[in-house]
């Protein structure tokens, strides 16, 4: 897996670099700068790009916007942001579009190293991996809307960690039920945000758009 790394903060871009190179991935380029970042995407062509969401040189939203071009000019380009705090707006802005190999961190999920670099294959290879906290505020957010007031609270639960990323699997384990349970709930959160029975993978992708557009309107 070939890493471009976008972070102004120098202590936490080599701690990055270090971390990564020490699990043998190749991290091509590490850049403090929006500029360079997409510069040094477009020389070294990786596989996924982590980029901080504030950087120079208003530390506002340069660094989210930098993703947004990465991935306007190279769709196929996975990308991981990393925020210091829950930034509603930044995240709906990136993930609006399409949810697949992308994920949005807050940054202390980098000291949790296992669950971090789970993350970062996971959207490497074209999954999702959206924090818990970010998920939580959007779904607080987003109960307002008519279609969302359909689920039932468990259905409610399994959409949140399907936002976050994780597979069927994974939702038993994590509210301590079976498969077979989490695949009925699924369904019913499809006919519910009245989407047709097409492709699955589709399916489970627009319900979390729909989450994720639906949390943007209410706010």
């Amino acid at each position: 897996m070939r890493i471009v790394i976008a972070e102004d903060d120098a202590l936490l871009r080599e701690g990055l670099a270090l971390l990564l190179r020490a699990e043998g991935l190749d991290v091509a380029a590490t850049t403090e700068t929006p500029d360079r970042a997409l510069d040094a995407i477009d020389d070294h062509k990786p596989d996924i790009a982590i980029f901080d969401v504030r950087m120079p040189p208003t530390h506002t939203d340069e660094g989210i916007r930098a993703a947004v071009e990465a991935r306007r000019r190279r769709p196929d380009l996975a990308v991981l942001v990393l925020s210091a705090y829950v930034e509603q707006s930044f995240a709906t802005e990136l993930l609006s579009n399409s949810v697949k190999g992308l994920g949005y961190l807050l940054k202390e999920r980098v000291g949790r190293v296992a669950e971090f670099l789970d993350a970062l294959h996971r959207v490497a290879a074209g999954g999702t991996a959206i924090d818990p906290e970010v998920v939580a505020q959007l779904f607080t957010r987003s109960r307002r809307d008519n279609r969302l007031k359909r689920l039932s609270p468990r259905e409610r639960d399994v959409l949140a960690l399907m936002a976050e990323g994780l597979g069927n699997g994974a939702i038993a384990q994590r509210l301590v039920v079976t498969d077979s349970a989490v695949h009925k709930h699924i369904r019913s959160i499809f006919a519910k945000l009245d989407l047709s029975p097409a492709d699955q993978v589709d399916r489970r992708v627009a319900a979390v758009l729909r989450y994720l557009e639906e949390a943007r309107g209410t706010g």
